[in-house]
């Protein structure tokens, strides 16, 4: 089954996975925060801030894979 994929696929759904974790992280955040957790909200915005500095790399990535005409990763 795994066959049935390429690596681009894989890569894909892992990306919509992470960007998935990073909303709900956010709302659980503002939940913490408007509970007065503010300096947790501060550290989890700081992990979130790296999250979306990947999140532009592995889609950049994730273009040039796919744009690869005749490779054998797809």
């Amino acid at each position: 089954m795994a066959d049935e994929y390429s690596l681009a696929d894989l890569l894909e759904r892992m990306y919509q996975n992470q960007l998935g974790l990073e909303a709900a992280l956010m709302e659980l955040t503002l939940h913490a925060e408007q509970q007065g957790l503010v300096e947790v909200g501060d550290n989890v915005r700081g992990a979130l801030w790296a999250i979306g500095e990947n999140a532009g790399h592995i889609k950049q990535g994730l273009a040039r894979l796919k744009g690869q005409k005749g490779s054998h990763l797809g």
